[in-house]
């Protein structure tokens, strides 16, 4: 790999944050004109076409139900929510809400709403639609639930409305047209910070009547989706112009409340392989790429082309599933930690300075333990602790996936590799279940199954150590299996608190219990990068993911 001193030649640094103990905004202003609202000039048409290779086809464009990578990266381009992520602070921001105001100690939250604003169908954004969007996601059923689990409701509000004494969402209230007023049931101190989650975008009342929203029929990458999922309806800056097999194009609205920037479309194009990606950016086919991959990077560098790296905001890690008998065993778990050789997969796999991980909050969020305990890698050790768990070789099915990248995991092919072999060399009997991403792989591994192991991550979405320990290990779920009412109840209470000493001392007895009992074994904090051609002059990078591209700026 190149030296650092190389890369400074090429990289641009991204708009990167990372928000340390963001609070609750009260009474917050309008944004002004250089943010996004309509500015007293008027700004030139979109005209330009803008062409981005992603990783994977989305999996649905209904942002409720669909939490994958490649489905928000469209759905932030096509819907919006009422608060935004500043792209500098990483601070809760005005969007389709112009200010706030909380109340009743943390337990009540009134929105001003932006008036004049307007569906892509050409219905009003009001109150009412923000609402109808609530009080839908609440009550999702178990069956949609069962059918979509990359529906974030109950992962950040604890329960849906079959379960309303274990929810923290309460009531949507639409006060006025332009006022809307949300009750909880408990103090939650990210809730702003969780409204800025693709999955609480506001869609068109009249679309998701149209679209059968809650009927999920059709089928998307071993996905089932709705109509609505197909054909999502928003008040963002692009439109949905077709979905096909190979591409997804999107067409700038030409009724946007806000600035609509130089882009009229974006053709989203997947490729599966990295180096499809790459030669793709050679080739002039597309304007630019994710996920950005070790060996990618050596040629990017050596033809000059722009390289964006983003902070790390995820976390890579090995799944285990504790619903398989043998690991129940937690010196069988201990062995796998033991087994995995965290530094070498570093180093071969990923980009520079991508950090070793030990939990599963990034360092540097609010709540980070620089004590959570770790066992190393200890090949020796880890034999020892299977032959005193009891494993008599039990095989262990290992799932991972092909023909993907993640911001978190950028080759899974080689890494599943190098994983079961070190594995393998401890005494475990592993059998490689390799599962096409669009073939349902996040649906088999999230689900309750015969999954021993499996490779996957957690990209942060917001910045709250909640967002990483709460829909991962705040109750018993089908990828982990886990079960532990202690750090269930911990991590209820912790959010609760207020920003301070006391909610990150929390979080680290949190993580460090976690670390303790080994549900998953975290590997990495990646670096994510992405590639531009010369055509870009900047791009909204973010940690979060949280690029919408209106923002992007081309030559002329």
């Amino acid at each position: 790999m190149p030296s650092s001193t190389s890369r400074r030649t090429v990289i641009k640094t991204g708009a990167v944050f990372l928000a340390l103990g963001m609070t609750s905004c009260t009474a917050v202003p309008a944004p002004s004109p250089s943010s996004g609202s309509p500015s007293t000039t008027a700004a030139p048409e979109p005209s330009a076409t803008f062409n981005f290779g992603t990783a994977a086809q989305p999996l649905g464009l209904d942002p409720a139900l669909s939490s994958d990578v490649e489905s928000q990266r469209i759905t932030r381009q096509i819907l919006e929510g009422l608060v935004g992520v500043d792209q500098v602070t990483g601070k809760p921001t005005p969007q389709l809400a112009t200010e706030w105001t909380e109340s009743n100690e943390g337990r009540s939250y009134t929105f001003k709403l932006r008036t004049d604003v307007m569906f892509q169908d050409g219905t009003p954004f009001n109150a009412d639609a923000v609402c109808t969007n609530f009080n839908r996601w609440f009550a999702f059923s178990p069956d949609i639930r069962r059918q979509a689990p990359g529906s974030s409701f109950k992962g950040v509000f604890k329960a849906h409305s079959d379960e309303p004494e274990l929810s923290i969402f309460k009531s949507c209230t639409a006060e006025s047209p332009d006022t809307v007023r949300i009750d909880l049931t408990q103090r939650f101190t990210a809730f702003l910070q969780a409204l800025t989650l693709p999955a609480f975008a506001i869609a068109s009342p009249a679309a998701l009547a149209a679209g059968t929203a809650d009927v999920l029929d059709q089928n998307r990458g071993g996905q089932p989706v709705s109509g609505f999922g197909t054909n999502p309806v928003g008040t963002g800056p692009f439109r949905l112009a077709s979905w096909d097999e190979g591409s997804v194009t999107l067409a700038t609205n030409t009724s946007y409340w806000g600035e609509r920037g130089q882009i009229a479309t974006i053709n989203f194009v997947a490729y599966d392989h990295p180096q499809a990606r790459l030669q793709a950016l050679l080739d002039g086919k597309i304007d630019g790429y994710d996920a950005v991959t070790v060996g990618n990077f050596d040629q990017l560098v050596k033809r000059g082309k722009q390289i964006v790296q983003r902070d790390p905001f995820s976390v890579m890690y090995v799944g285990i599933n504790q619903d398989i008998p043998v690991l129940k065993n937690l010196k069988v778990r201990q062995a796998i930690e033991m087994a995995i050789d965290k530094e070498t997969l570093i180093r071969r796999f990923f980009i520079d300075n991508t950090a070793k991980a030990t939990q599963f909050v990034p360092p540097k969020i609010s709540g980070f333990n620089n004590d959570a305990p770790a066992l190393g890698h200890d090949p020796a050790k880890a034999k020892e602790y299977l032959e005193e768990g009891g494993y008599a070789g039990e095989e262990l099915k290992f799932y991972y996936p092909l023909n993907v990248t993640r911001p978190y995991l950028p080759t899974p092919e080689k890494v599943y590799a190098e994983i079961s072999r070190q594995l393998t060399a401890v005494g475990l009997n592993i059998r490689p279940v390799p599962v096409d991403w669009a073939d349902g792989y996040l649906q088999k591994v999230q689900s309750p199954g015969d999954h021993a192991l499996h490779l996957l991550g957690w990209n942060g979405s917001y910045s709250d150590a909640d967002n990483f320990v709460g829909p991962l290990f705040g109750e018993k779920n089908g990828e982990f299996g886990y079960h532990d009412p202690q750090v269930f109840s911990k991590i209820n209470r912790a959010r609760g608190l207020p920003e301070g000493e006391e909610r990150d001392e929390q979080y680290h007895t949190i993580n460090a219990q976690i670390a303790a009992t080994v549900p998953a074994v975290p590997v990495a904090f990646p670096i994510s990068a992405l590639a531009l051609s010369d055509r870009v002059l900047s791009y909204p990078a973010s940690p979060v993911l949280n690029e919408v591209f209106t923002k992007v700026q081309l030559k002329p």
